[in-house]
Parts: structure tokens; sequence; C-alpha cells
């Protein structure tokens, strides 16, 4: 209930505009995830503008982009209103909240990733002749593919193994799994064996630090390899 004499939030319409453009202030001054969004969403403008999208084209990937803003907003209103509510003992409700509006984040930068690969996959392909598109003649996009399946398994076999956090340790390792993967799509596009014995061995020195860092066990990593391999297998036959 409002106090006698205490002022009204929003007194007037001018008052509610101001203090939303506050609230977006201070979301870009002190959230580094709202910082890394901008920074992204920035580029990906210039490419669609590169690319020459038609206008529709153009809507669709700004509704994407500012809808990853808005959750990464409501995800810092829904922090700083549950520390608000909780200060010092631990509740498990206050942790599912803000992993919730965390997870809703998520979603919505997957939802803009595909967006924008859906929107540029064919313009891509008619602008080779840059030299950014000329790393590789091979089907980029399977490479994409491929290592985005590759780490939703593991995520996904992380969360029914029990891990408490997903993105370090625990069964299997991620980064072991990425590294493999990424030596499969050298190996399958390039045909070429010293580039393939050369990332081979870059992904079993990522192997070799997780373990000895004490990130992950020996069989852990060894789970990650082998997953890592099959998903670029499996994915690339499939698609092929």
């Amino acid at each position: 209930m409002k106090k006698p004499g205490s002022k009204k939030y929003n007194a007037t319409f001018w008052d509610s505009v101001n203090n939303a453009l506050q609230g977006i202030i201070h979301t870009f001054q002190n959230e580094r995830n709202m910082r890394i969004h901008l920074l992204a969403a920035s580029a990906v403008v210039v490419l669609a503008v590169f690319f020459d999208l038609h206008y529709m084209e153009f809507i669709l990937l700004l509704f994407a982009i500012t809808f990853v803003l808005i959750t990464e907003m409501i995800n810092t209103a829904v922090e700083h209103l549950s520390d608000t509510i909780v200060k010092e003992e631990f509740h498990p409700l206050i942790k599912l909240a803000k992993d919730v509006a965390a997870g809703s984040v998520v979603v919505a930068s997957v939802n803009a990733i595909v967006t924008g690969y859906i929107l540029t996959v064919n313009k891509i392909a008619t602008h080779k002749g840059h030299l950014f598109f000329k790393i590789t003649g091979s089907s980029w996009h399977v490479t994409f593919i491929i290592l985005l399946v590759c780490f939703g398994l593991v995520v996904l076999v992380k969360h029914f193994q029990g891990a408490k956090n997903l993105l370090q340790g625990g069964m299997p390792s991620g980064h072991t799994a990425l590294a493999f993967a990424v030596w499969m799509v050298v190996w399958i596009f390039t045909q070429s064996s010293l580039a393939s014995v050369l990332v081979f061995v870059l992904a079993l020195v990522i192997a070799r630090s997780r373990v000895r860092e004490g990130f992950h066990s020996a069989w852990e990593v060894f789970i990650g390899g082998v997953l890592g391999s099959l998903t670029a297998l499996f994915i690339y036959q499939l698609l092929s």
C-alpha cells in the first residue's frame, strides 16, 4: 500500500518513459551478457545489410534480436527481485525462478541463431568470391549443425547423469567432444592427412588438459572424444 504523502512511482506518462529508459541503461551498463548480445546483434545487422536481405527477412531478424534483448532484461529483473526477497539463506524456489528466467534467454538466443542461419545460408552461398568464404569449399553449415548437435548431446547426457554444472566437469567432457567433432569434420571435408593429424593432436592436447586440470577423469574424456567423433560422422552421413 502506498504511504500517505508518498509519490506515486509512475505519476505521469513521462515518468513511466524515464523509468523505462533508466532500466534499459542500467541493464546495458551493468550486465555483461547484455553487452555481448548487443555486440552480436550489431554484427548480425551489419551482415544483414551486406547480404541485402529482403525487408520481410530483415524484420524477422530484428524480431529475433529484440526477443533476445527483452528476455535478457526480464532475466535481470528476476535476478534483482529474487536477491531482494532472499538476501542470505538459500531458497530452492528462488534458484528455480532464476534458472527458468536464464533458460528463457537461452531459448531466445537459439531462436535468433536458427533464424539468422535460415535467412543467411542461401545469401552466403552467393558470396563465395569473398575472402571469408574461400576458407573452405565444403558445406560449412553441416559443420555448424554438427557442433550444435554435439553440444546439445553433451548437455543432455550430463543432465541425465545428474550433473549440477552442465558446462564444466561431469560425464562426458564437452570440450573433448567438440574438439574431436572438429577433428572428424576436418578429416571428412579436407581429406588431408596432414591437416587431420595436426587437428587430432590438438584434440588430444585439449583432452589431456581437461584431465590434468582436474575437470574430468580419463574415462569422461574418452567418452567425450567418442561422442564427438561419432556425432560428426553420423550427422555428415545423415545430411549427405
